[in-house]
């Protein structure tokens, strides 16, 4: 069995292109933004506010 490799269109390279910019790219800078303001929230429960 020969494996072909596989052709992309235009439009479909396109589309995966607005998928990953208009999509991904945003939901994974909220997921890090939001990940990383829990680890502050959940430290400053035991380490207390900044100051005290």
């Amino acid at each position: 069995m020969q494996d072909e490799p596989q052709q992309f269109t235009k439009a479909q390279e396109l589309r995966s292109f607005l998928f990953l910019t208009a999509v991904m790219a945003p939901a994974l800078a909220v997921i890090t933004v939001a990940g990383y303001g829990f680890l502050v929230w959940f430290y400053q429960l035991f380490a207390g506010p900044p100051g005290s």
